[in-house]
């Protein structure tokens, strides 16, 4: 199997820092939403534009490479301010979170038929609403144990049956 390429540097720097591991998955969950945030805000800008097709096709991959090169750009520089560090590490960071968050809307999007109920539906205001939607169902898949309703157990609580220990032959 392996290892995805963002995850050493993710390591690295977490130990660098002194941050245990969970410390790491908060400081993920936290770039993540402003990386999805910053997107929206692009979108939603070029929706309110009048670019509702610009936007579609640019979740499915279709915009001419000048303008899918301006939005990137767009959403790079949004990411950047939003995050606030400088330098190389801010570059690399927002280089490699952007094209994660933009693969999980893309996704969403094809599993979800945003593309499709952009098309019937043209309009600036249904736009932004899917958009909303859209948003929210990419973010679940980003970040799986939102609201997964676990609990902590008292310690007077009664332990499940176990299975009984095997025979000994």
């Amino acid at each position: 199997m392996k290892t995805p390429l963002f995850l050493p540097p993710l390591f690295n720097a977490a130990r660098a820092t002194g941050l245990a591991a969970w410390q790491t998955g908060r400081l993920f969950q936290q770039l993540a939403k402003k990386a999805l945030d910053s997107v929206q805000d692009i979108l939603r800008a070029e929706v309110q534009k009048g670019n509702v097709q610009l936007v579609a096709d640019f979740l499915a991959d279709k915009a001419l490479p000048a303008a899918k090169a301006l939005l990137l750009e767009r959403m790079a520089a949004r990411l950047l301010v939003r995050i606030g560090l400088r330098g190389a590490l801010a570059t690399n960071v927002v280089g490699w979170i952007l094209p994660f968050v933009l693969e999980r809307l893309v996704q969403v999007g094809v599993s979800t038929g945003f593309f499709e109920k952009v098309k019937s539906h043209a309009t600036v205001s249904d736009t932004l609403r899917r958009l909303d939607e859209l948003k929210r169902a990419a973010w679940k898949t980003l970040v799986p144990d939102a609201g997964s309703s676990a609990e902590v157990l008292p310690d007077d609580a009664p332990t499940p049956p176990q299975l009984p220990a095997a025979p000994k032959p």
